[in-house]
């Protein structure tokens, strides 16, 4: 290993999940999905090489051999022999993990989770497939209801500072001990600041982890800027050779490319405007649709009036969307690494969009779904993020630098009566009765 470079140890919490599914008397196959490059492969052979005897792997990536067995008879006698051949490992039940990997490359072997859920359950098997791949295929019938589905994001803050070698501080964090985390705030958001520049996907984090502190910032960026572009080519991958055509691919790249201008307005109620001069929501509904089909953004919905179930009250003309990493959006917006050492100048960059992405990542990670958003239809008011836990409405509000007028939040605790409200900043824990001033760090641990 060269000079200064130190071991990354990665720790994802939904391995967590991984564990459940394995001990649960009714496992059905499992499918781990989410966008590319967020660490699926990665955490489904780590999965199985920390809890099973042998693990099974089989990539169906550029996989001749594969495509023509599959595309035969899809029975548990022809298929189990083939995939033990091409792994190299005898597959025992219950002691073997089956990993598929790339299955939307094989549309046929996602079909064949039905037969192993329906005549093999002995059989462990997890499947892993881009979000995208795995909605594109309408000539195949998905299996629905016969396998389990658990969705993977971008790392979280508490797995970067877990990968950075910053243990303690998310022990701390985890355990909320605001005592001993109002001593180490100023320490913790210079943490919060290299999240937001180098964000949470995973071979990112690993680069930065392994030279820190004499971090690769140009290296970081090339790494974004190419992921950037894989996703470019991506649309072209699966849009040119279609029904929907080199103009759809375009549309594509102008809602992709108008993010960061969507979220640096002061309201950032999506605007189909901001996308192009005169562009129409009939436009662009379809190219969202794919971006959110292929976990790339986030969409907050607007709820018209802030009651449970929020579902039940779900705008479906209005709403926000997110880049589903802030790192991405970081280089997306050019943002020059020099703001790392001026102070709070990050937090206020975009107005606020850096902050409210990264709340809105955070959220995300701990519902395994997108909040909600509330505005008045007069446009009095305006609750950032809502979601729901343990039966009750969080209505959570975002805020830049220190800066915590939240007149909105306080209307709305008053009317509606939520027990808890957060409002996120740069500024201490104060626990001020139903609203809780918390530092943004906290987002998605409380």
């Amino acid at each position: 290993m060269p000079e200064n470079v130190r071991t990354v140890v990665v720790k994802r919490f939904l391995m967590q999940d991984l564990e459940r599914w394995k001990q649960s008397p009714r496992r059905r196959p499992l499918l781990l999905e989410g966008a590319r490059q967020v660490g699926k492969t990665w955490l489904a052979n780590e999965f199985g090489r920390t809890h099973y005897d042998n693990v099974a792997y089989v990539s169906f990536f550029d996989n001749a051999a594969m495509r023509a067995l599959f595309a035969g008879d899809i029975t548990i006698d022809r298929l189990i022999p083939a995939l033990s051949i091409e792994s190299g490992t005898r597959i025992v039940p219950e002691n073997t993990l089956i990993v598929l990997d790339e299955v939307q490359e094989v549309p046929r072997a996602l079909l064949s989770l039905k037969t192993f859920a329906e005549t093999a359950p002995q059989y462990h098997v997890l499947a892993t497939g881009s979000s995208l791949g795995i909605a594109i295929h309408p000539g195949t019938p998905f299996p629905v209801g016969k396998l389990q589905r658990v969705k993977l994001y971008p790392m979280s803050f508490l797995e970067f500072l877990y990968a950075c070698g910053q243990q303690a501080m998310a022990d701390m964090l985890s355990s909320q001990d605001f005592a001993l985390i109002e001593l180490m705030h100023d320490k913790v958001m210079t943490w919060l600041g290299y999240y937001l520049y180098v964000g949470g996907m995973p071979d990112v984090v690993r680069r930065f982890a392994e030279t820190f502190p004499n971090a690769d910032f140009d290296g970081i960026r090339e790494m974004q800027n190419t992921l950037l572009s894989d996703y470019r080519d991506d649309f072209s991958k699966h849009t040119d050779s279609g029904s929907l055509g080199p103009s759809f691919t375009l549309r594509l790249n102008q809602v992709w490319d108008s993010l960061p201008a969507q979220l640096a307005r002061e309201n950032k109620k999506f605007i189909y405007g901001a996308v192009r001069s005169g562009g129409r929501g009939k436009d662009y509904e379809l190219a969202i649709q794919w971006l959110k089909d292929s976990s790339l953004v986030l969409e907050v919905p607007r709820v018209s009036v802030p009651l449970k179930p929020l579902t039940a009250y779900r705008d479906g003309a209005a709403f926000k969307l997110y880049c589903l990493d802030v790192g991405l959006l970081a280089a997306m917006s050019g943002l020059d690494v020099r703001v790392l050492i001026e102070g709070d100048a990050l937090f206020r960059e975009f107005k606020g969009a850096l902050i409210e992405q990264f709340v809105c990542q955070q959220l995300a990670v701990k519902l395994t779904g997108s909040p909600y958003y509330w505005s008045a239809a007069n446009s009095s008011g305006e609750l950032d993020f809502l979601y729901e836990e343990h039966g009750e409405i969080v209505p959570v509000e975002v805020k830049a630098g220190d800066h915590t007028q939240a007149k909105s939040l306080i209307v709305a605790v008053r009317k509606y009566g939520f027990p808890k409200a957060f409002r996120f900043s740069t500024r201490r824990y104060h626990d001020a009765g139903a609203i809780k001033d918390m530092p943004l760090y906290m987002a998605g641990i409380v």
